[in-house]
């Protein structure tokens, strides 16, 4: 994509982003927060945009919460309307960054299940994750990172069954205690 004949636009489209401190807008609804790009980026009608939401919304197990606004949702909550809305926008891979880490520890299962979710359905995604049972479980490629380079790669039982870089190994020794 960093070539200078890709139309980086084109490509930008085809690429949603669910970012680790949610940004929903306070002043807006779940269900406007999810139909505002549709709106103004889609140019898509209000009914066409408020169907697609509320689709989105039950896709993540939120429909009953159309009408709250961010402050009146849990952290676990927030982050599945951040998710519905980046899907409304029918990517075709979707960046997570750190899904969880802004959210108490019991409501991280509600944010994962919906990602379980997505990958079943499959959803091409590309998650930063500290939650390493998680990877083990759901990821089909790990990619281990230091210092913004790739360290080690491979599927998800090789890197943990077998890291064969010194920092993978060191990595997973320290958050398997």
């Amino acid at each position: 994509i960093a070539s200078p004949t890709v139309d980086i636009n084109s490509v930008r489209r085809k690429i949603g982003m669910v970012f680790q401190s949610f940004n929903l807008y306070p002043h807006l609804n779940a269900l406007r927060n999810v139909t505002l790009a549709l709106r103004k980026t889609l140019k898509l009608n209000p009914r066409e945009a408020e169907t697609r939401g509320q689709a989105m919304l039950a896709q993540v197990g939120l429909e009953h919460k159309a009408k709250e606004f961010p402050d009146q949702l849990s952290g676990g909550q927030q982050q599945r309307v951040a998710i519905a809305r980046t899907l409304a926008l029918e990517p075709e891979i979707l960046l997570l960054d750190e899904p969880t880490s802004a959210l108490d520890p019991e409501l991280v299962e509600s944010v994962l299940q919906v990602i379980r979710k997505l990958r079943d359905d499959g959803m091409t995604m590309i998650v930063v994750s500290h939650q390493m049972a998680f990877v083990k479980e759901a990821a089909d490629r790990v990619v281990f990172l230091k210092s913004g380079n790739i360290v080690e790669t491979a599927p998800p039982k090789e890197i943990f069954d077998s890291p064969k870089h010194p920092d993978t190994k060191k990595f997973l020794e320290k958050v398997s205690r």
